[in-house]
């Protein structure tokens, strides 16, 4: 027995663990609270928050145990009753159930989420799912995902059960019975019978602030935009040479004539874009896909035999937070793994005004093919040309959004998407 138990008190690392795993329990619970309701971009942050202390608490409780087995705690005050004794060690293991119990029940659920949103620690250290979790059948997967929440919940609760208990139990202790000292094995220096302890108050004292931490922190906010495009590597396919602004094109040379009877073939430059915009919560968010082909034959003077398609790569979709775009493929959204590619096609063009036209197409997502209208204008000097295009959608008549996304309270059915092209004449 260590020198600390003989003295009536646990060790001093026993001592910081305790009131370190109490004081993030607290903040857990907090933060807890803030986690129902709808799914805002704020409980979002605050459920990323949520993962990250409860595997912090999982390893400290690790630690603690084995700190635990190897270095004994102090005896029990021999005036403690048989039953006081029983339910003592009742609740401590109880607590050390709990502490480990919770943090794996919540990694069991997040692992068998129908959406697969990463865990990154303190949104820096990337956390794996529960291995052999995530590529469960479908049935089991949902069982696992059932049998987590479950006992998430229910473990929520013993630990307040044993919270009344726990703290009951030293308040007992230390106003009413002075004889059996308990909270000086945690609080080194606490005099029983104390009512107006100053260490009880400096307790009471962190546990309402980690309480109110967690009631008011504020975590980093999901960004609701990705980085310019400029900054993102154009695809191979794509690229032919830098895009160069419509004014500074060279005329075409004398003798050539601009305008065709024949659709012309073009080639798109990189730095085109091709963006959504909705919001969440009645936060606007900004997307991008940024992998997409498109095959273009057009000429103002042929629109009857122009026509164009585009192929987007459902994968490639970006909003700027790397948490939520690793859930768009997923079958909640866009379901890449069974519908890669989104393809929009127009055959039909009407010109509305100058250098303004309306594409008359079908877009393929999802499985769905639904005939989509896109309004543009385009700009054509020489042998470049610019284009600038906006179509509104409904994501629900394409089955974008399943499960509680299905609700438009959060996430509006209208979807923007507004398309920014240079291109290049193709003399192949």
């Amino acid at each position: 027995m260590t020198e600390t138990a003989r003295a009536g008190r646990y060790a001093t690392v026993a001592i910081v663990l305790h009131w370190l795993i109490a004081l993030l329990i607290m903040l857990q619970v907090s933060l807890a609270w803030r986690m129902g309701g709808k799914p805002t971009p704020e409980s979002f942050a605050v459920f990323q928050l949520h993962k990250s202390v409860g595997i912090t608490v999982l390893f400290l409780s690790l630690i603690r145990l084995g700190w635990r087995l190897v270095n004994p705690p102090p005896p029990e005050p021999p005036g403690l009753k048989r039953w006081e004794r029983v339910l003592s060690r009742a609740v401590h293991w109880g607590f050390y159930a709990i502490m480990i119990g919770m943090p794996l029940t919540g990694w069991l659920t997040v692992s068998a989420s129908r959406i697969e949103i990463p865990t990154l620690l303190y949104g820096v250290v990337h956390w794996p799912s529960l291995p052999g979790v995530s590529d469960l059948a479908t049935a089991a997967k949902k069982t696992a995902h059932l049998v987590g929440e479950r006992g998430h919940g229910l473990l929520a609760l013993g630990i307040y059960a044993l919270f009344v208990l726990h703290v009951g139990g030293a308040l007992k202790h230390q106003l009413f019975d002075r004889q059996t000292p308990i909270l000086p094995r945690m609080a080194p220096g606490a005099v029983p019978g104390r009512w107006r302890e100053p260490r009880l108050v400096l307790i009471a004292l962190a546990l309402l602030g980690a309480a109110a931490f967690g009631k008011l922190v504020q975590p980093p906010r999901p960004a609701m935009g990705p980085p310019p495009v400029a900054t993102v590597a154009a695809e191979p396919s794509l690229a032919v040479e830098p895009a160069a602004p419509i004014a500074a094109a060279a005329p075409p040379p004398a003798g050539e004539t601009v305008a065709s009877t024949d659709p012309v073939a073009w080639r798109v430059s990189p730095g085109s874009s091709l963006n959504f915009t909705t919001s969440w919560g009645g936060e606007a968010v900004q997307g991008r896909f940024d992998r997409w082909k498109a095959d273009i034959m057009f000429s103002p003077e042929a629109l009857d035999r122009s026509k164009v398609s585009v192929s987007i790569d459902m994968a490639s979709g970006k909003t700027g937070d790397g948490q939520r775009d690793a859930s768009l493929p997923a079958s909640d959204w866009f379901d890449s793994a069974a519908h890669p590619k989104a393809v929009f096609t127009a055959s039909r063009f009407q010109k509305t005004g100058a250098d303004r036209y309306l594409a008359h197409g079908t877009l393929s997502l999802r499985g769905v093919t639904r005939p989509v209208d896109l309004a543009f204008r385009l700009k054509i000097v020489g042998d470049r040309a610019q284009m600038s295009g906006e179509a509104s959608l409904d994501r629900l008549a394409f089955g974008v959004g399943q499960g509680e996304f299905q609700a438009v309270d959060q996430v509006p059915a209208k979807v923007g998407v507004h398309v920014d092209l240079t291109a290049r004449r193709d003399r192949r």
